[in-house]
């Protein structure tokens, strides 16, 4: 990718960063409502998942933002 592609994806990741948070309140909000109502299996599926939701996409921003300083370093 070019280093003005770079700046549009990170654009783009920080844009969505909102509507991950709301999705990952979601689940669990989900989650806090299955382990009171249903079960305990359902709760760790869906914490779980928020976890790996929230951490790729910082990884993925983390990854961006240093090929970007990486580029602007060489440069």
């Amino acid at each position: 990718m070019t280093l003005e592609e770079l700046v549009s994806e990170e654009k783009k990741v920080k844009s969505q960063k909102i509507t991950t948070a709301v999705f990952i309140g979601m689940l669990v909000g989900i989650a806090v409502y299955a382990a009171t109502h249903k079960g305990f299996f359902l709760t760790i599926v869906l914490l779980i998942s928020s976890f790996l939701i929230g951490y790729r996409s910082s990884q993925n921003l983390k990854s961006i933002q240093s090929e970007i300083s990486r580029r602007n370093t060489v440069q």
